[in-house]
């Protein structure tokens, strides 16, 4: 499986009129999961990394309200790069792949939206561990 069909970027619904713009995001109609818990990072310094990490069971859904922020997936062999920078676009993330936000604007706030209340037994924040969880997942699903 290629990298970029691990994740899906998602046009947000715009509704706008002479007052201005307005995205609404619905769980389990914009995007694929009842969401049950939300949280927002801003005033992160451009050279700091978020995130650096995987989930066992966690999605996500991340739209950069404002500003822009860049998101590198890495599923433990390829990695891809996307660049969130308009409040209408998001990127779904699902379980199992690793995640480094970074290059946030002066500006930047990016809404996580998730599917599960904060757990941490279900964080992998250790990147090697994560690799050998995903090579061996790989190696099991490929001799069975």
């Amino acid at each position: 499986m290629k990298i970029h069909e691990h994740y899906k970027i998602i046009e947000l619904p715009e509704m706008g009129d002479e007052r201005g713009n307005l995205v609404v995001i619905e769980g389990k109609r914009d995007i694929p999961f009842e969401i049950k818990r939300v949280f927002y990072m801003y005033g992160t310094d451009a050279s700091m990394i978020r995130g650096s990490h995987a989930n066992r069971k966690s999605e996500f859904v991340l739209v950069n309200v404002a500003g822009s922020t860049k998101i590198k997936i890495d599923d433990g062999f390829s990695t891809a790069v996307i660049v969130l920078d308009k409040p209408r676009m998001g990127i779904y993330i699902p379980p199992m792949l690793w995640k480094d936000m970074y290059d946030f604007s002066k500006d930047s706030v990016l809404l996580v939206l998730c599917n599960e209340h904060y757990d941490s037994s279900e964080y992998i924040r250790d990147y090697e561990e994560y690799k050998r969880m995903v090579t061996e997942s790989n190696t099991f699903v490929q001799q069975r």
